[in-house]
């Protein structure tokens, strides 16, 4: 059963996502919020596997709850939801750890498939829009610190040709058949590569990518 939290201050945006949820067996809904910090209080006391997170909401927004519910480091994923596939919003909500981003008129099904793909630890962004996004918004990265410093090198040569290959938008099975490599041993790639350097997730690991300058804009 993958459990979530509604955040949006819409009352009818929310009964219409917990109605639609409510409709799949292997989905519930354990509470509702109408702001971010009403949603930092009710994931620490709920524990979601999913925080279905607005970003626009009055007093606290999205992008700073999501922050707050990361860096508390519990086991709640949060998908954001946004109006528009490019805008400074969902690109903030990425960069506070967000697990990824839908827009709020994705289909019913899509909405439920991204639910239950961040539940089970994975990124829900296509990788052509990853790769649109951060090529929009690349030239804001910071650039390398001592800590990511470090995290490179701990990585090997393997893990970061892996690291690039996640970066550039390929699949498990597109790695594998580029690099001459088994799934199996892939997944366990991505995995350690998650690991040393500290992310929760493939969107997580592009983002990482990128602010080192494993690999620049297009």
């Amino acid at each position: 059963m993958t459990t979530v939290l509604i955040v949006d201050d819409q009352s009818l945006q929310r009964l219409g996502f917990s109605m639609l949820l409510e409709q799949h067996p292997d989905l519930t809904v354990v509470g509702e919020a109408t702001h971010g910090a009403e949603a930092i209080r009710k994931t620490a006391e709920l524990r979601p596997d999913v925080v279905l997170m607005d970003i626009r909401m009055p007093g606290m927004d999205g992008i700073e709850a999501t922050r707050r519910i990361v860096r508390s480091g519990g086991r709640s994923h949060v998908l954001v939801l946004t109006t528009f596939d490019l805008d400074e919003h969902a690109y903030a909500a990425l960069r506070a750890g967000a697990s990824g981003f839908l827009l709020k008129d994705a289909l019913p099904d899509e909405l439920v498939a991204g639910i239950r793909a961040v539940a089970a630890g994975d990124a829900v962004i296509a990788p052509g829009l990853t790769r649109k996004l951060l090529d929009t918004f690349g030239d804001r990265f910071p650039g390398r610190t001592p800590d990511q410093e470090e995290m490179l090198s701990s990585l090997t040569q393997r893990e970061s040709e892996v690291l690039k290959a996640i970066a550039s938008g390929w699949s498990n099975l597109e790695i594998a058949e580029r690099l001459s490599l088994a799934e199996s041993t892939v997944k366990t790639h991505v995995s350690r590569i998650l690991a040393k350097i500290g992310a929760r997730d493939r969107v997580q690991a592009v983002i990482f990518a990128y602010d080192t300058g494993l690999v620049r804009p297009a």
